[in-house]
């Protein structure tokens, strides 16, 4: 199942550009007192929520690999492991909040952006290397995992997933800057 017509890789590697130096933006002009407080629609800090938006990148760093191996399966295997995987949403909602909040004390203001830079870094550098058969392949995802995941997903797609990840949850945030 390959769809990789359509992926614009300048237009990628300038939203992932976009959204590392938004990032940069953020954390350099919040307030210490802004990033301990709540975001909204959320249970996370801010400064817990722009680690979880850092954390969208590092996924996709992660899921490259699993993708590749998982989209030579047979459909009927790759569909099932998706399901297996949404059967498991409770425990990953777990992980992923527990997860964040306890990141986030590693991961801070002060660590937070040279760790989305290395991250943002090996992605676009990836993202050039990749062949068009590459960036065609895909798996099923865990539909339930994340809103921007779809059933079925390139990694083309996989790509633009923490762009879309990051612009919703700055949303979220309630920062004393402008954003």
């Amino acid at each position: 199942m390959g769809r990789a017509e359509g992926v614009d890789r300048a237009a990628i590697a300038g939203e992932l550009e976009r959204t590392r130096v938004q990032l940069h933006r953020l954390l350099a002009d919040a307030s210490d007192t802004s990033l301990r407080s709540r975001s909204a629609g959320t249970r996370w800090t801010n400064e817990q929520l722009l680690f979880h938006m850092v954390f969208g990148y590092m996924v996709v760093a992660a899921l490259l690999p699993l993708v590749r191996m998982v989209s030579r399966l047979p459909a009927g295997v790759e569909r099932r492991f998706a399901q297996v995987l949404d059967a498991g949403t409770r425990p990953f909602d777990v992980v992923n909040y527990y997860g964040s909040c306890a990141a986030a004390l590693v991961f801070d203001r002060n660590r937070m952006g040279t760790k989305a830079d290395r991250v943002i870094g090996a992605l676009s550098r990836r993202l050039q290397r990749e062949s068009e058969q590459a960036l065609g392949r895909g798996m099923f995802f865990p539909v339930r995992w994340d809103p921007f995941f779809t059933d079925y997903m390139t990694i083309g797609e996989l790509y633009r997933y923490p762009i879309r990840h990051f612009d919703f949850h700055e949303r979220q945030l309630t920062l004393d800057c402008p954003h």
